[in-house]
């Protein structure tokens, strides 16, 4: 049993007071969501409502998807220098989520002809 009170016991606790500190490091902050742009989306718009904050990420209700093929680019703009350590993707227990990513940088404005080049990010 946990006794938060500062009364005559020992005041131990069985759980872990150390909160959750992954939000600290979003770059949700950074993204000028009003300038991302998504191709090839079933739903106008539907690419920018995606990005959210981290404490919203497990929201499903929110989704984007592609309108002919298996197929969505994302131009995603930073409100400056960011350095990317890593991408949450979630989607449901289907096949309605990508086998494959690839991400580029510094290539405003691209489109499916340009994915094709030599800076691509491993």
């Amino acid at each position: 049993m946990c006794d938060h009170n500062s009364g005559g016991s020992s005041g131990h606790c069985c759980h872990s007071h150390k909160s959750d500190e992954s939000s600290l490091f979003s770059l949700y902050k950074f993204i000028d969501v009003q300038n991302v742009e998504c191709l090839n989306e079933s739903v106008s718009g539907s690419g920018k409502l995606v990005f959210k904050p981290y404490e919203d990420r497990k929201d499903s209700s929110v989704y984007v998807e592609s309108d002919a093929d298996q197929e969505l680019l994302f131009n995603i703009p930073f409100t400056g220098n960011v350095k990317l350590m890593s991408i949450i993707i979630a989607g449901e227990d289907t096949e309605q989520h990508p086998s494959r990513v690839s991400l580029f940088k510094n290539k405003p404005f691209m489109t499916f002809e340009d994915s094709d080049c030599s800076t691509k990010l491993s």
